[in-house]
């Protein structure tokens, strides 16, 4: 009986006011946002360009698995993406609240918080990654929903600077709110999902027919917007987890910043 009372009397996440309130964010700070997911798309084509070939990277050709060299090549490739992911999603948590918040969006101020927090929360995402990979093995819900369990371990990071501490603090934070956190993570990566497509189809008629300057630019271009959307929501996320639970509100969460 009083299982059931809890779960009713249980605060709402409120899944279609964040996903909509991360359109709007994402829709009125389009150029900011665009311009700090360009900072870590575009460092991560020019390094692991380098190492894999761009036209590898931004998806027109496939990766050199054949030998042991290609096969290490790829890993620190991918090790390299999850790097740059962290410090785009480090700087889009706090751009989401100052803008929420209706404060100026100064990207200079969120860049040495950002870098403090690559490391961590590139190494945590990784182990996140590992742990939705052996759920999904079985079935797809079980790796969606741990993805949900850890995801927002980059907030908590920045916000909290609790370091490699990130993954117990957010499965504190969503304990009985993954599933709404889920539906909102599904919803909003439904429209990722498509921004990531249309990025190396876009990339793959521009190396065609005008070459891999153009192609690159559209790579870099769509996977910033993607990161943007992405950002924003998980940093909602959190923010609506920690008013539910703590109290907490986003002008004392984006304090942390001053």
């Amino acid at each position: 009986m009083s299982s059931t009372a809890d779960t009713d009397a249980r605060i709402a996440l409120g899944v279609g006011a964040i996903v909509g309130e991360s359109f709007s964010i994402f829709f009125k700070n389009l150029i900011p946002v665009t311009l700090m997911g360009l900072i870590a798309s575009l460092l991560s084509l020019l390094l692991t360009g380098a190492l894999v070939g761009v036209d590898v990277v931004i998806g027109v050709a496939l990766p050199d698995m054949s030998t042991p060299a290609g096969v290490s090549l790829w890993a620190i490739t991918l090790v390299l993406q999850i790097a740059f992911y962290s410090l785009a999603s480090a700087l889009l948590v706090q751009l989401a609240y100052d803008a929420k918040l209706g404060n100026p969006i100064q990207i200079g101020r969120y860049i040495s918080p950002a870098i403090r927090a690559i490391v961590p929360i590139a190494v945590l995402s990784i182990v996140a990654g590992l742990m939705a990979g052996v759920a999904s093995i079985a079935l797809i819900i079980p790796g969606l929903w741990v993805y949900a369990v850890f995801s927002v371990v980059t907030p908590a990071v920045v916000i909290e600077r609790i370091g490699f501490g990130g993954l117990g603090r957010s499965a504190d934070l969503t304990k009985e709110y993954r599933w709404p956190i889920l539906g909102a993570l599904i919803l909003i990566g439904i429209c990722v999902g498509i921004i990531n497509f249309v990025g190396p189809f876009l990339a793959g008629i521009l190396m065609v027919n005008a070459g891999i300057l153009l192609a690159s630019v559209a790579h870099v271009v769509t996977s910033a917007l993607g990161l943007g959307l992405s950002g924003i929501s998980i940093a909602l996320i959190y923010a609506r987890l920690r008013e539910i639970k703590e109290g907490v509100t986003v002008d004392q969460i984006a304090s942390v910043f001053d």
